[in-house]
């Protein structure tokens, strides 16, 4: 404990690599840093406090929003809004993107992309829940008002992403492009502490993740991709292990950890796969790559995909590089199949 690095100590210290840094994205890191403190502190009275269960009506996704999720969305936007680094914040809540519009804000040169809280209907069954957040530079002038293009950027502009896991233990894990840290909170000081230094995720897993209760609806490379799973072959470890929590966050923290694939295809009662490309995969993809995995909609790397719509949704495929590989490669074995039959 005598060498205890809090949040805010390594992001100074960081900035203080770059002798060029302005420190307007360490405030920034900051705001989210209080903002999780926060709405973690709320989710901890769950069952003590009425603020589990649905506000009655439904998000821009068509999901039923819970008093939590909006919670944590007015948190995180004023957080955000706070310090005046921020131009504006687009968030899977809301429909549209909100600008903040007082004269320091304007100014800024950041925007935030946000799921507030992940999961948060396994809130009420006590199952872990999560925030994942993304940070671009703007592409319009500072000063103006901020755009719809200041959202719609490819994933490798991203200039910061990370995720708050609410669990066990609460976690902040972040990178700006320089690798993936952890920081794990103590409740005794009230500060997040540096647990898990350059994170790294094995190249090979044993771990798949999948909802395989909609297994009839899948595209025959995932199928043919969950027998070989499920296959035994003691060369390759395999049989490998179903963990399937239903919690993103959840499901992609354990698998940073441990190793493993998470998908989430098409061929769903979502056509075009249920994840959000700018709010969840595009920023969970940044934090696997520079932990050494991969992300991929199956075909193509997911932070080369041009998004069009703030709510874009994207089949996905994410953790260990070789486990990715091998599934990618299925997919284009058995879309080429099912092309022919066609």
């Amino acid at each position: 404990m005598k060498n205890m690095i809090t949040l805010g100590e390594y992001i100074v210290k960081k900035q203080a690599d770059y002798p060029t840094a302005t420190g307007e994205l360490s405030s920034l890191l900051s705001s989210i840093r209080l903002a999780a403190k926060v709405v973690n502190r709320e989710i901890n009275k769950a069952g003590l406090a009425d603020i589990m269960g649905s506000v009655g009506s439904s998000n821009v996704q068509g999901e039923e929003q819970q008093k939590l999720d909006v919670y944590a969305n007015e948190r995180f936007k004023a957080a955000l809004e706070a310090r005046g680094e921020v131009c504006g914040m687009a968030s899977e809540e809301e429909e549209d993107f909100v600008a903040f519009d007082s004269a320091l804000s304007a100014h800024s040169k950041y925007v935030v992309l946000i799921d507030p809280l992940d999961g948060s209907s396994n809130i009420d069954v006590n199952v872990s829940v999560g925030t994942i957040f993304s940070i671009y530079r703007r592409v319009s002038e500072p000063g103006t008002p901020v755009e719809l293009n200041d959202f719609l950027q490819p994933g490798h502009q991203q200039v910061a992403a990370g995720y708050v896991v609410y669990g066990s233990s609460t976690m902040l894990v972040y990178t700006t492009g320089f690798g993936v840290n952890g920081f794990t909170y103590d409740p005794s000081i009230g500060c997040f502490c540096l647990s898990h230094e350059n994170m790294r995720v094995p190249q090979e897993g044993k771990i798949y993740s999948i909802n395989e209760g909609n297994y009839i609806k899948f595209p025959d490379g995932v199928k043919k991709y969950l027998k070989y799973c499920q296959e035994l072959d003691e060369a390759t470890h395999r049989p490998y292990t179903a963990r399937y929590i239903g919690s993103l966050v959840s499901d992609f923290h354990r698998n940073l950890l441990k190793g493993g694939i998470y998908i989430y295809p098409s061929g769903t009662n979502s056509p075009n796969g249920k994840l959000r490309l700018l709010y969840e995969c595009n920023p969970l993809a940044f934090l696997v790559e520079q932990a050494g995995g991969k992300a991929s909609d199956g075909f193509r790397r997911i932070m080369d995909i041009q998004p069009t719509a703030l709510h874009q949704r994207t089949p996905y495929f994410v953790g260990s590089t070789q486990m990715v590989e091998r599934a990618e490669a299925l997919m284009a074995e058995y879309s080429a199949h099912e092309e022919t039959k066609c």
